[in-house]
């Protein structure tokens, strides 16, 4: 059977060439359009990757509700953020990594320099995955040494107000040179700060009187802390242009030391009412990102950290629309390039009706010698399915290079506005596998037709004539 499709596929060549050429055009025309749909989305989650947000999840505490409406709701007190809920955090499953989020001010100087000379910043701590973060795409010096050394990657413009140098445009080349970068990258910074430390104290003991009077304040709260002005040497490493994780943080942060170093150093931070380490409780967060292993569980790891008790918020929130903007992307995408292979199909239509009739005689003869018409359609089917096949792994050899060729000309035009070279196209196995299974049924699809109208072909009416 297929010995004799072959054999009718090459007697009319030019005719069935350009009908699986133009099957490949179809196919090709899909590849390359899913292709630059599939190669955007990775692109828009690899970025989102790298800037540490996709994959972040911020908890924070249930606040306790005071109000009129105080009866609708659960009254129960809010668990704590501590050190036992951090620890359930880490044994969620898919979670690769927790620690607290830090941003406190701080004052600022060289350590030769005069104390007039110091400027007031705002501290944040980095964990060391930020280490694949873009913002050290471009980076001077090194990263920390370890998670809890005393050293500093600070930013680039406040490397230059150190340096005493004008501040740059805002969309100017914050990178310093090379000999500015020099100048700081392993000098000593003297950070002052401030630091909440608990008052162990005892406490005198109200009276009665004093305690009916503050019964009705369900706030109150004896614990007390002392703040001690504390000063720290810290080694700058590295400087970085902009600064990683910038969508986590509020404010503008200009010195960012390891998360472990900053959170020993337990800096009062802005809001910071529970950081107190208290018998029994051990220290409270305000804050605690969870990062998660992969993007796709993020949903799952915060609906288990919601179940916890805890209040928790991923930019998976808020990215849900993005993620729908790109189905409905890829769905346009599948349906323009199918109009291509409809067109395709159509051909295969007039290609067999064209072999029926001008082989009339050969299909009248071979009814006439005992040949059924299951026979004759499947000859026609595998005609079909042969220039599907064919038609198909041209078409995604095509797609494959025109892929090339857009990803190639649009690096080249990036190239020349300084923009970093990127891929925009993507081809997967399952895609061309798709590609070729969708090319074989719609070939078939389209000899549904010739086959059925060579079965019924009468073998008297076909070799009357003759």
């Amino acid at each position: 059977m297929v010995e004799l499709a072959g054999r009718n596929l090459r007697e009319a060549g030019l005719r069935n060439s350009l009908t699986t050429v133009g099957i490949s055009v179809g196919v090709a025309s899909l590849v390359a359009m899913l292709s630059l749909g599939i190669g955007l989305q990775q692109f828009f989650n690899r970025q989102l990757g790298r800037s540490g947000l996709f994959d972040s999840i911020f908890v924070a505490q249930r606040s306790e509700f005071r109000g009129p409406r105080a009866q609708q709701v659960d009254l129960t007190p809010p668990k704590p953020l501590d050190d036992a809920a951090r620890r359930s955090f880490e044994k969620v499953s898919g979670v690769d990594e927790v620690y607290p989020y830090v941003s406190a001010v701080g004052e600022f100087r060289l350590e030769r320099s005069k104390p007039e000379d110091s400027h007031f910043s705002v501290i944040g701590g980095l964990p060391a995955s930020a280490r694949g973060s873009e913002a050290f795409d471009d980076f001077q010096g090194e990263f920390y040494s370890s998670g809890e050394a005393p050293e500093a990657i600070i930013l680039s413009d406040f490397a230059r107000v150190l340096l005493g140098l004008p501040p740059q445009p805002q969309n100017a080349e914050q990178k310093l040179t090379a000999e500015q970068a020099q100048q700081l990258l392993g000098k000593t910074l003297v950070l002052r700060y401030a630091q909440r430390a608990a008052d162990a104290a005892p406490q005198p003991t109200p009276s009665p009187k004093s305690q009916k009077d503050e019964s009705s304040d369900d706030d109150s709260d004896s614990s007390a802390f002392n703040v001690i002005r504390k000063q720290q040497d810290l080694k700058i490493v590295g400087i970085v242009s902009s600064e990683p994780y910038r969508g986590m943080r509020q404010g503008r942060t200009s010195v960012l030391l390891p998360v472990g170093f900053a959170e020993m150093l337990n800096m009062i931070q802005p809001g910071d009412v529970r950081s107190l380490i208290r018998p029994g409780m051990g220290k409270t967060y305000n804050n605690i990102v969870v990062r998660v292993s992969k993007s796709k569980d993020v949903s799952a790891v915060e609906d288990q950290i919601k179940k916890l008790g805890f209040n928790a918020f991923s930019i998976m929130d808020a990215s849900q629309n993005l993620s729908r903007a790109f189905f409905f992307l890829d769905t346009f995408l599948a349906i323009f390039g199918s109009l291509a292979l409809a067109v395709a199909s159509l051909g295969i239509v007039n290609t067999l009706v064209m072999a029926i009739l001008e082989r009339r005689r050969e299909i009248g003869i071979m009814k006439a010698l005992g040949a059924s018409d299951s026979d004759v359609k499947r000859i026609f089917f595998v005609e079909a399915g042969t220039m599907g096949i064919l038609g198909g792994a041209l078409g995604a050899g095509l797609g494959w290079v025109i892929g090339r060729v857009i990803n190639l000309g649009t690096n080249v035009y990036m190239s020349r506005h300084d923009f970093k070279p990127q891929d925009f196209w993507y081809v997967p196995l399952w895609l061309v596998i798709t590609a070729l299974v969708f090319s074989v049924v719609v070939s078939l699809f389209a000899g549904l037709y010739p086959a059925s109208r060579a079965a019924r072909l009468n073998p008297v009416e076909a070799l009357r004539h003759e």
